[in-house]
């Protein structure tokens, strides 16, 4: 069973698992991947509950995304996914069917064509409302030693929270 709850309700949980992950979900067409995802915030940004998350351009989801317009993120709680965050954060959608790989049960969302991860608890559905690609002259120079050694930037997706509960 699904329970509404305000956006805001969970955000301790979110910004403790994001650093152990999340599941980035997004459907292209017939097309459906995940990405786990270790970064992004929680907050309200236009007089909208905003969940920004960042995606870089060699991601096939990337692609996926901006076609899209729309992601789901799935994030467990109560549940240890260790090995399903570590795959699919590790193999491309290109080549691997994640959803197969992990056993996962794609669900219906209640907004967004994205489906949900039923082995997940908490949820958010959002729709792209503003993106950005990172200007690389303006980060800082430790961050981009740090996480950008390739080049390798993100685009910051801002995604308005049309949905969000979590299971019971």
């Amino acid at each position: 069973m699904r329970k509404d709850v305000p956006y805001n309700e969970y955000a301790k949980e979110v910004l403790e698992q994001l650093p152990k992950g999340a599941f980035l979900t997004v459907k292209d067409g017939d097309r459906l991947n995940t990405m786990t995802i270790g970064w992004g915030t929680i907050g309200f940004i236009w007089r909208k509950p905003i969940l920004m998350v960042l995606v870089r351009y060699s991601r096939h989801t990337y692609k996926m995304l901006e076609n899209a317009k729309e992601f789901t993120v799935s994030i467990p709680i109560n549940k240890d996914l260790k090995k399903e965050l570590a795959l699919c954060g590790t193999k491309s959608g290109r080549d691997t069917d994640k959803f197969s790989a992990c056993n996962f049960t794609p669900e219906p969302a209640k907004v967004v064509n994205t489906p949900i991860i039923g082995e997940c608890d908490l949820h958010y559905e959002c729709k792209v409302v503003y993106q950005q690609a990172m200007e690389p002259a303006l980060i800082s120079e430790k961050i981009d030693k740090d996480c950008y050694p390739k080049g390798d930037f993100h685009v910051i997706y801002y995604g308005e929270i049309v949905a969000s509960y979590i299971k019971e």
